[in-house]
This record gives structure tokens, sequence and C-alpha cells, in this order.
């Protein structure tokens, strides 16, 4: 697994700006309150999150802990949150998967006593 996430964008305006998808670090702490107040939220509290920066600027920003995304409301960040929950998705752990009943097997046939397979084939 790749810890970086690069991804052309054709929806900016210079549709050569690349969006990196990467881990918070302690020192975007003071770009996340920035956005954050930008975008009316609460400040972030230290959870892992994902971000997305445009032309490395910090723009989208989604705790791993399952709470509310945080963007620059005056840019378009719609499909950069979209991107964050997907690729929040696949980070998770797979689902516990229940435990399988386990199946008795039928009991192997026993064999016929001598006397009795004897009886058997003369009734």
């Amino acid at each position: 697994m790749k810890p970086t996430a690069m991804v052309r964008s054709h929806t900016w305006r210079n549709a050569a700006e690349t969006v990196t998808i990467r881990m918070a670090v302690p020192a975007d702490a003071a770009a996340l309150s920035r956005l954050a107040e930008l975008d009316s939220a609460p400040a972030p509290e230290r959870v892992p999150m994902l971000v997305a920066e445009v032309g490395g600027e910090l723009r989208a920003a989604l705790p791993l802990d399952g709470g509310r995304a945080i963007a620059d409301p005056f840019r378009r960040t719609a499909e950069l949150v979209a991107i964050l929950g997907e690729r929040a998705r696949q980070m998770a752990p797979p689902p516990a998967r229940r435990a399988a009943r386990r199946l008795r097997p039928f009991p192997a046939p026993r064999p016929a006593s001598p006397a009795r397979a004897w009886a058997t084939r003369w009734d």
C-alpha cells in the first residue's frame, strides 16, 4: 500500500494541478485549523485524518474515525471529499466475519459382521 496517491485533476481550471491524498502529519495542524475555521467547523481533534492537497495547498480533510469532513468552501471540493471518502473506505479493515458453523460429518459406515453380511445376501 502506497502512503500517497497522485491523481490528475480535470475539474479544476488548471488540469496540470496534481491532487495529493495523504495522511495528515503534525505539521498540518495550522492548515487544518485554518481549513476548519473557513468551513465553520470545530477545530479538528488529534485523530488520524486523510487530507487532500491541490498544488501544495490543503483543500479538504476527512477524519478516519467517521467524523465530518472539512473543506474549503470557496473552492470546488465536492470531488475531493468524495475521493477522501473512497480512500478511507479502502483503508478500513474488512468487516469481521462471523464464525462459520462447523458441521459434523456423517459418521462413516461401519462394515457389517461376516455373519450378518452372509444372512442378508440370502434373505
